[in-house]
């Protein structure tokens, strides 16, 4: 089952992905990954590679993705620049991009990230509107008011539209995606479509940040 836009409508969808085992040691353009055509100015100078990843708190995949993720950004150490960008395919998900971004602009992120995937998946908490979001992160201590003047504050606003055209600019057809140096696409399903049998979803997540590494370590050359 590919991560594409309109199964985005069903949450708890189980994955069925094509894989025969781990990617590749030298992934391939068109199997293991993608290059765009177009590729996309990126906000890190230096000798840090940047690396996006676009995502859903609702995407059941994202959740799963997210520890393997997380201990795979800690292993990159200084090499790269890592970004999360909430995705929008429809209206209504903006309250979670708004969620995100006042999370980051209170400093939250590190704290709450985590939590608010397992209170949408394990706790099977709605937080789909404002009023839902604003009664969750009240609960877990965080200024009402605060929150509430981020939340709606035109920083926030302007970043929701930033995401909405970065979106756009990497071609995001699902998610979990990961953008690499503005000029490589990799996820689950692209790696996954490149083989045959079915296998768990965490081979697919491994197989991805190999290629993931093997994408940092080009891009860096």
């Amino acid at each position: 089952m590919r991560f594409i836009q309109h199964l985005l409508a069903v949450v708890g969808l189980t994955l069925v992905a094509a894989t025969a085992g781990a990617s590749p040691a030298a992934p391939v353009s068109g199997t293991d990954y993608r290059t765009l055509d177009k590729p996309v100015q990126t906000d890190t100078v230096g000798k840090k590679v940047e690396v996006v990843e676009f995502f859903w708190y609702d995407c059941p995949h994202c959740n799963a993705f997210d520890p393997s993720l997380e201990a795979w950004i800690k292993k990159q150490g200084d090499k790269i620049n890592f970004k999360r960008v909430p995705v929008n395919f429809r209206a209504s998900f903006v309250p979670q991009q708004k969620l995100y971004y006042t999370l980051e602009a209170l400093g939250k992120v590190d704290e709450l990230h985590t939590r608010i995937f397992r209170a949408i998946h394990v706790e099977r908490q709605k937080l789909d509107t404002d009023e839902q979001i604003l009664a969750y992160v009240t609960k877990q201590g965080v200024d009402a008011k605060k929150f509430t003047d981020a939340y709606n504050s035109f920083g926030v606003q302007t970043k929701v539209q930033r995401a909405t055209q970065l979106q756009a600019a990497y071609k995001v057809d699902g998610v979990p995606l990961l953008a690499i140096d503005g000029k490589y696409l990799t996820s689950p399903s692209i790696v996954g479509a490149g083989f045959g049998g079915n296998r768990p979803e965490q081979l697919l997540f491994d197989a991805t940040l190999q290629v993931a590494d093997w994408l940092v370590a080009k891009s860096a050359k």
